[in-house]
């Protein structure tokens, strides 16, 4: 055999297997009666031997075309089925989607997202990783995952990357002093206790500065790399604290909070490899992730 099977040559062989005559073969794939006999004629010709015979009024397999036939099934099932994902993929309703993201994002809003897009997804698997920012950096790098959620960061030629500013805002106990004032600044916070992120990010040495701008010296009492964690101590009334108002909306029961001015933007990045193509369940939730946050994003003057 020199050449490979044709496809439609195998449906032409199962169909008059199972139907047992050229017309109803013919009918079942849509074609003339002429059309089922050239391709089982080539196909006998390729494969090198005969494949039907006339038995008791009807075509039956040889023996040889027996030996085949499960094998043809298995055959024309995988590309059925290949179709029918294609089809799902190109309808966005299957796939796999692997995401990391900041731990907080993991516990806090990335849920109520995933819950909706994989509600009209139902064939859609995925893999949730939280990490660290310089973890997620080097696998989207590394193109292990296809998008991830992370601190806004300077760039990297691997890495595509959209930078969202969201509002912040000071949170405080509820019963709180704060809750009378309609903004918090600086000087409000500068006897307070106050819980923060890690020195080294670039959130804190924003807060910092302003800070130093307005002569204000507030007392650390803890450091905390999540907004989550800050979240929790303050509604323990640890302290008060400078965070993301997508934070912040997660505990508005629990806790209270106001604008904080002069704003300073938390800035998150939603990242994926350049080098590899983003599937459309990729870029599908990357812009349901955008979308879901809303009038929270500000817009950040360059």
């Amino acid at each position: 055999m020199t050449t490979r099977p044709r496809i439609r040559q195998l449906e032409a062989l199962k169909s008059v297997a199972d139907h047992g005559t050229m017309t109803r073969a013919a009918d079942s794939l849509n074609i003339s009666q002429p059309a089922v006999s050239r391709l089982l004629s080539d196909l006998s010709d390729e494969l090198g031997f005969t494949l039907l015979k006339r038995k008791n009024g009807r075509l039956v397999p040889t023996q040889e075309a027996r030996y085949i036939l499960p094998d043809i099934a298995r055959v024309l099932d995988m590309m059925t089925n290949i179709t029918e994902i294609s089809q799902n993929l190109n309808a966005r309703t299957a796939g796999h989607l692997s995401i990391a993201c900041l731990p907080g994002f993991a516990t806090s809003h990335l849920p109520a997202v995933i819950t909706e897009f994989l509600k009209e997804r139902p064939d859609v698997t995925l893999t949730l990783e939280p990490d660290r920012p310089e973890r997620i950096l080097e696998w989207i790098i590394g193109e292990q995952y296809d998008c991830g959620i992370t601190d806004g960061f300077g760039g990297h030629p691997a890495v595509d990357a959209i930078t969202l500013s969201i509002r912040t805002v000071c949170i405080f106990p509820i019963g709180h002093h704060f809750a009378k004032l309609d903004t918090i600044e600086p000087k409000h916070l500068a006897a307070e206790r106050l819980i923060h992120s890690r020195r080294d990010s670039s959130f804190f040495q924003s807060l910092a500065d302003v800070f130093r701008k307005f002569g204000v010296m507030p007392k650390s009492i803890v450091e905390a790399r999540q907004f989550t964690a800050a979240c929790e101590l303050v509604m323990r009334s640890v302290g008060v604290a400078v965070v993301s108002e997508l934070d912040a909306c997660n505990y508005k029961t629990r806790l209270d909070y106001r604008p904080f001015v002069p704003s300073i933007p938390h800035q998150i990045s939603l990242v994926r490899p350049i080098h590899k193509m983003p599937s459309k369940i990729t870029l599908d939730f990357l812009e349901m992730f955008e979308k879901s946050l809303g009038d929270l994003l500000v817009e950040v003057s360059i």
